[in-house]
């Protein structure tokens, strides 16, 4: 029994732990679990808990539908809104097949791979996401809590308290956060977690969305991480900053003597490139859901344009400059994501696209700082030089499909899987009649 495996079961009887929940995700993201007893947990380790495959989205078939899940005994933690006598604790779980191998519908794992190839060319991937949700009454509808704005408090945040609360869970689960505000919209807020590796990060995310909507539906309300929830109000995106280090702690992107002033590395410039380049085909990840599109067509701080900057939060990817001379400080913000996506399949793309930049050592073009681009996309303008994003799902399904790095990066189990299931989804938007188009033309024509 390695050291984290004996601190798990030394744990498990000191806090009196009753159940562990295993958890994972299926290949759109959504947290699936199931719980073991404690004396089951020793072997779990070295043997696995079967389950049935067939009831989670993107796993097997049913003539396939044995599955292994072993429980990552780093990710241990008890879980502080439940009873602490009788106590549940839960571990993330990497699933593999009967015969022992990496199951390849894990998105888990495909983030593992990623972090694994990163390495072998000395790279460590950090990642630091800016989660915005909102706070409904309840679940069928969006009356929302409060008219708040930008950074607002008092008696426009009625959330305060529930922001403390999660805040103070989460760090109570390990993860550390770096700011928590309320955000445009009303009822809209953020909490920033503080950046770390990909694939804890990744857990971290899972963890984050579901603390925020145990501590909501605890006090009586309910958390949406929908990406475009209320008209003619903001959306809510996954903002990421990344940036490669290397193993002893050194930030490569950071270049106190870059030409631009940026202090960006040419490492960083060609990873940048690559963002621009394979945003496209990632695209589908990233924004997955039909009304991931609602958010980036209406262009409210939402950007459309492929281009990067530093003070021009317009742009698709910013480069921050709070902190210009830190080298830790130095990092790029992918600004598309939305807070739908699956934590390890995002990550996985955005880190590919960028690798790939630079293994293709692109060139990055010149930065957009002094337009508008939201203006611009609002009102259809065509920038000369910018491309866009795809803005239907229809149309990133489209450059998804055709991508190899996609197929390379995710494996065939899991791309193929996510054109089925996204175009069914599409197909079936498209054949839907909307009550706007019953209130523009039934009386009409």
């Amino acid at each position: 029994m390695n050291p984290d495996q004996d601190f798990v079961m030394k744990t498990i009887k000191s806090r009196d732990v009753h159940f562990v929940r295993f958890w994972f995700t299926d290949v759109l993201g959504n947290m699936k679990s199931f719980a073991v007893s404690p004396s089951e947990v020793e072997n779990a380790f070295t043997d696995g808990m079967g389950f049935d495959g067939s009831c989670i989205a993107g796993f097997s078939p049913t003539e396939e539908s044995d599955m292994l899940a072993f429980p990552d005994p780093s990710t241990f933690q008890v879980l502080p809104w439940r009873p602490s006598s009788n106590a549940v604790a839960r571990m993330f779980c990497d699933i593999k097949t009967p015969e022992g191998g990496a199951f390849s519908g894990d998105p888990r794992q495909v983030l593992a791979r990623m972090v694994d190839e990163a390495a072998d060319r000395g790279f460590v991937l950090n990642v630091g996401p800016e989660l915005e949700y909102y706070y409904f009454k309840d679940d069928t509808g969006t009356e929302v809590l409060d008219r708040g704005g930008y950074f607002d408090l008092t008696s426009l945040d009625n959330a305060s308290d529930l922001r403390r609360d999660t805040v103070l869970t989460l760090e109570n689960m390990g993860i550390p956060i770096e700011y928590s505000h309320h955000e445009n919209g009303p009822s809209q807020h953020e909490i920033d977690l503080r950046y770390t590796d990909a694939l804890s990060m990744a857990d971290a995310v899972m963890t984050y969305k579901l603390v925020v909507k145990e501590i909501a539906s605890a006090q009586g309300v309910y958390a949406s991480f929908m990406p475009k929830p209320i008209p003619g109000q903001p959306g809510s995106g996954m903002h990421v900053h990344q940036s490669l280090f290397d193993f002893g702690g050194n930030n490569l992107f950071f270049d106190e003597n870059d030409p631009l002033g940026f202090n960006l590395s040419d490492l960083a410039k060609h990873y940048i490139a690559g963002l621009l380049k394979y945003a496209p085909e990632f695209c589908l990840v990233t924004n997955q859901y039909v009304n991931s599109y609602k958010r980036l067509a209406a262009a409210d701080e939402a950007p459309v344009y492929l281009s990067w900057a530093r003070n021009n939060r317009s742009t698709f990817v910013r480069v921050p400059g709070y902190r210009p001379r830190r080298p830790e400080a130095c990092r790029v913000e992918l600004r598309s994501p939305d807070p739908a996506a699956n934590p390890y399949l995002a990550f996985a793309v955005m880190f590919a696209a960028g690798l790939a930049g630079i293994e293709e050592e692109l060139e990055l073009p010149g930065p957009v700082e002094d337009r508008n681009l939201f203006e611009d996309a609002q009102r259809g303008v065509k920038v000369p030089g910018l491309a866009k994003l795809p803005l239907t799902l229809g149309e990133a399904i489209e450059r998804f499909a055709s991508s190899e790095l996609m197929k390379r990066t995710l494996g065939d189990h899991i791309h193929s899987f996510l054109v089925r299931e996204k175009t069914a989804e599409w197909h079936e938007y498209l054949q839907t009649v909307s009550q706007w188009e019953y209130d523009r033309y039934l009386a009409v024509l």
